[in-house]
């Protein structure tokens, strides 16, 4: 069965960028796991709640599993080593076929950290590796979208919903960004074969692919 392992900072940031991408793997027989390295700060007595959110919404997703680590939250840069002590720890032991993360040009320094340590991990550690656009990437420029339908957007929407301790987060504005997002990137001509119910888009840029002959 292919593995993909999607690494974030922080509990809602997988669902957010990837959610609809997230479920499409799951319902097509694909083993989805999501590690967050940071549920509350270090002055936070939430770390449980935002756990129990993620799991939450793993459920809806249909995620294998979702595991965390306690590195703090803000607290990236101190805890660099340690970051990528647990990343070697996390992704040696399930030895993904491809690894998601967030793209390491990003103006938060959680999300910026986690993408640079991640890809130092995963070059050596497995054969694919995709970034997804986090909402403060900068310089991100999509090689990969996936298209998705209305019934993917909801299970998505249903996804946040679970991050109740997130009042931030506004459904409407993630449905309107899904659905122009790919069309500042691709042609209206192509978007036109996508079928009436293709109406959302989750973009990502591969920063490497691996194809085998052998098929292993």
């Amino acid at each position: 069965m292919k593995s993909v392992l999607v690494v974030v900072a922080h509990p809602d940031d997988a669902e957010i960028s990837m959610g609809m991408r997230i479920h499409w793997y799951a319902q097509n027989g694909v083993r989805v796991r999501v590690h967050c390295l940071s549920t509350a700060k270090p002055e936070e007595k939430g770390s449980q709640t935002r756990r129990n959110e993620c799991l939450s919404a793993g459920a809806v997703l249909r995620v294998d599993e979702y595991s965390f680590s306690d590195v703090p939250d803000t607290r990236f840069v101190e805890h660099r080593g340690r970051i990528n002590a647990e990343l070697f720890r996390v992704i040696g032991a399930s030895r993904p076929d491809v690894v998601y993360t967030h793209y390491p040009e990003d103006q938060h320094i959680d999300h910026s950290i986690t993408g640079q340590e991640v890809t130092a991990v995963a070059l050596r550690e497995a054969s694919d590796l995709r970034y997804f656009r986090s909402p403060y990437s900068t310089g991100f420029e999509p090689n990969l979208f996936f298209v998705g339908t209305r019934k993917l957007m909801d299970v998505k929407v249903r996804a946040l919903e679970s991050f109740a301790s997130q009042r931030q987060l506004d459904m409407d504005v993630f449905r309107q960004l899904g659905a122009v997002a790919y069309r500042q990137h691709v042609h209206h001509r192509v978007v036109e074969r996508f079928g009436d119910d293709s109406a959302y888009c989750e973009m990502f840029r591969v920063q490497r692919s691996i194809e085998s002959a052998s098929g292993s």
